[in-house]
């Protein structure tokens, strides 16, 4: 019988299902994102039949780790070491892809051998060396996306690679992406003289403490620990997984207050129905456990589809891109679990208000019933017109209704609110230095990898338009307590761009060794000025305490420029320059000398610097799939409950018809009842971002990091989403209202 009541309203059920595996396709597809990352690196530290791996300590991202190249020499010297191994990883864009993960080893490297080379040949064949070019591996999966073969060039920033050999490992990270010689890597990715980390290679397994203990003493700046301890200590994988369950919650919600939506007005559409149960004998309980069932069955149909449509968008994606191992393969057990239990859940949740409501009914009120409301009189309201009293006599439905566009509505603004946040905080930081200009190294996928070498800082400081030039560099690395992050930013300290930080307490740092903590830092570590902290084996001494205004810095700290450069690898390297000029009003022109007379970096004007950062562009671009996501699920749940109001008024729309109403006017009155609906549903998403935005400041991990701004085009877009939400909900219930025949729509039962 559950099957045949689901049935017997398509329309529902179908829509119900379509908003429901959004949020199952969300949950598979963005969680094999997170699966790629997290197998991935697992695979590649793993897979190296390593023992042990001597790393830069407390890095967010093995990326991020950086190791001085002359540490091998030594560390290969110590007698308890077979073999070891430098590598090189990083990410770059290419004139294929946005970006794509490199990996860079010595050409005699043990840890090429887990690369299997199907087609071509590797580093070390002599054939490599008789073709031009700089030789590169790529990965199969790469090769397949981006229509490579032997023999094919391939940009990878500045460079050009000739593609020598394709690999497979098995592993769908690393397939997605390329090795190239070491030396190469270190220009590539800016790190002259320095690795992401070393693979160690014991002679017997037993000497592991033993080394761990003498690598301490001999780099007390560096860390040697298993290869198992190092992969768990990466937190991209983790934070994606954060990223995965916000966004596929977004959508779980919003499909799960359309499916108590639709289940409550099956409910109402079968009061009668429901009645003749009771009077023939079922039980409460029975009635309870049909509406329930319906609810489940739904769930699990919506399970099944969201499935295959990440199924089919990974292998696309699998076909035309590469993105952090993301394709049909890192679909795993788990996933599916994971999204089949969320949505039984979600079933459950939502069905038993409606199920309850169901089997509360009178027997003797439900064969009352005759549509349209509960049964009970509901008073018309004093103004609004038709529309308004059509939504006013549905209420329950309205309510719900307004809920699924107030979430979708409020869960954008509050998104965007924090974009806002993001780029108005980096561009008070461009603004507070008194900067006109600010510079990073062009062609990079993010501005962490941003590496402008000295020598074209110098050469912007020569230019006779400028007045002075400041650099500084910034990283992210892991709290002591490995609970959190923390930023540290380099700047000279007899460069004016320092003075921009207010010191509450103390003074600004004069020299090497020396430490501003940001005043939330300084709280929560209980530190003072005078007393020292320990940075990845190097003590600094507190100077000052200071404020900015900015919650991220704040929550960070400063050192010197030579400090920061030595903790990023980085020596004479900046992650950027900003330029003050002696004309200010000429800025715009120097924007555009600095641009064509050193190819290597990326000028803009300090207003402009952070929208057009690589991190604020991938920003905007994964905003844009949010609120596609969300203007979809949330539009089938206006369009299920439009569609019903239809299919509910089939015998009062015949009755208008029959007076002399024409199509065109039944029409206006759906959109209408459709926009009123998403208007008032902006303004409760309003309510709702503010919320958001309350609970997320309110969350101590995350929450003094975070500075949302409130703009007029925020609430702009808001207004236009939930336009497009009303009429790609209306439309098709419109057009159906109108394609009625009155004497048809007037036998309706």
């Amino acid at each position: 019988m559950i099957l045949k009541n689901l049935l017997r309203r398509k329309a529902r059920t179908l829509l119900t299902i379509l908003a429901i595996s959004m949020g199952v396709m969300a949950i598979i597809a963005l969680g094999s994102m997170a699966v790629g990352i997290d197998e991935g690196y697992g695979s590649m530290i793993s897979g190296s039949k390593a023992d042990l791996i001597l790393h830069q300590p407390n890095t967010v991202d093995v990326s991020l780790s950086t190791v001085d190249e002359e540490v091998g020499e030594r560390l290969e010297a110590m007698p308890e070491i077979d073999k070891i191994s430098a590598m090189v990883e990083g990410y770059v864009p290419t004139d294929a892809s946005p970006y794509v993960f490199i990996f860079g080893y010595p050409a005699d490297s043990f840890l090429l051998d887990r690369f299997q080379i199907i087609e071509g040949v590797s580093f070390n064949d002599p054939l490599a060396r008789r073709k031009s070019g700089k030789p590169l591996l790529l990965g199969s999966a790469a090769a397949e996306s981006f229509k490579k073969d032997v023999g094919d060039t391939i940009r990878m920033g500045n460079s050009v690679y000739r593609i020598i050999g394709i690999y497979q490992t098995g592993d769908a990270f690393e397939d997605g992406g390329a090795v190239i010689e070491l030396s190469e890597a270190q220009v590539l990715l800016g790190k002259s003289r320095q690795v992401s980390l070393f693979y160690i290679k014991l002679k017997d397994p037993s000497l592991k403490e033993q080394l761990i203990d003498r690598a301490a003493k001999v780099w007390p700046k560096y860390v040697v620990s298993g290869t198992s301890d190092f992969a768990d200590s990466q937190m991209m994988g983790d934070m994606m997984y954060v990223f995965v369950w916000m966004i596929a919650g977004l959508a779980i919600l919003l499909g799960g207050i359309g499916m108590m939506n639709a289940q409550l007005m099956s409910v109402y559409d079968r009061t009668r129905e429901i009645g003749v149960l009771r009077a023939v004998g079922w039980k409460s309980w029975r009635v309870l456990m049909m509406i329930l069932g319906e609810s489940i069955v739904v769930c699990f149909l919506g399970g099944i589809i969201g499935l295959a449509i990440a199924w089919g968008l990974l292998w696309m994606i699998e076909q035309n891109t590469v993105m952090m191992g993301m394709g049909t393969s890192s679909i795993r057990p788990n996933l599916i679990v994971n999204a089949f239990v969320t949505v039984l859940l979600m079933g459950i949740v939502g069905g038993l208000y409606p199920a309850y409501r169901a089997a509360k009914l009178a027997p003797i009120e439900a064969l009352r019933y005759e549509g349209g409301t509960t049964g009970k009189s509901v008073k018309r309201l004093p103004f609004g017109g038709l529309p308004v009293q059509n939504l006013w006599q549905r209420a329950a439905r309205t309510f719900l209704t307004l809920l699924v566009i107030a979430v979708t509505v409020g869960a954008i603004m509050s998104l965007e609110a924090m974009v806002e946040g993001m780029s108005e905080q980096l561009s008070g930081m461009a603004a507070g230095q008194g900067a006109e200009i600010m510079v990073r190294q062009a062609d990079i996928a993010d501005t962490s990898l941003s590496a402008i070498d000295a020598r074209d800082g110098a050469k912007i400081a020569a230019m006779s338009e400028v007045e002075s030039v400041s650099g500084m560099v910034f990283t992210a690395i892991m709290t002591d307590d490995g609970a959190g992050f923390m930023i540290i930013l380099g700047y000279a300290p007899n460069e004016y761009a320092i003075q921009r930080f207010n010191v509450v307490e103390g003074e600004l740092i004069t020299g090497n060794h020396q430490i501003m903590l940001g005043s939330m830092l300084a709280e929560s570590l209980h530190k003072s000025v005078g007393e020292t902290i320990e940075l990845n084996g190097s003590r600094f001494k507190v100077k000052g305490i200071y404020e900015s205004g900015v919650g991220w810095e704040e929550s960070g700290a400063v050192i010197s420029l030579r400090d920061g450069q030595n903790f990023l690898g980085r020596p004479h390297k900046s992650t950027m320059y900003s330029v003050n000029l002696v004309d200010p009003k000429k800025a715009e022109q120097m924007v555009e000398k600095i641009n064509e007379e050193i190819p290597n970096v990326h000028a803009a004007l300090s207003g402009e610097f952070a929208d057009q950062m690589p991190d604020m562009e991938s920003m905007d671009s994964m905003m844009g799939g949010i609120s596609f996501l969300a203007i979809l699920v949330g539009g089938l749940g206006v369009m299920n409950t439009m569609l019903m109001s239809v299919l509910e008024r089939t015998r009062e729309i015949g009755v208008l018809r029959a007076l002399g109403w024409r199509r065109r006017r039944v029409l206006e009155m759906i959109i209408k009842e459709s926009l009123i609906l998403s208007l008032v549903g902006a303004v409760g998403g309003v309510f709702v971002a503010f919320g958001l935005g309350a609970l997320m400041r309110a969350n101590p991990m995350t929450g003094e990091l975070l500075n949302m701004i409130w703009t007029v085009g925020i609430f702009a877009r808001a207004i236009l989403v939930s336009l497009m939400l009303g009429l790609v909900g209306g439309i098709y219930p419109a057009y159906r209202a109108t394609k009625m025949q009155p004497v048809e729509a007037l036998r309706y039962e």
